[in-house]
């Protein structure tokens, strides 16, 4: 199950850059594209995980 909570199974659909994968290429269908989006944008909220790649 998807959900905000979860970082570590966010992270799956999120670049090295911090940006969401695309549903082209992940597959999803627009409904579950919807939900992973509102998910990693309540998450990045929530300071789960960050909005931009850490500079190293």
């Amino acid at each position: 199950k998807l959900d905000y909570k979860s970082p570590k199974l966010l992270g799956l659909f999120i670049t090295e850059r911090g940006k969401i994968i695309p549903r082209r290429i992940t597959g999803n269908c627009a409904l579950h594209q919807r939900a992973l989006t509102t998910a990693v944008k309540r998450a990045r909220t929530l300071a789960l995980i960050p909005f931009t790649a850490t500079h190293a």
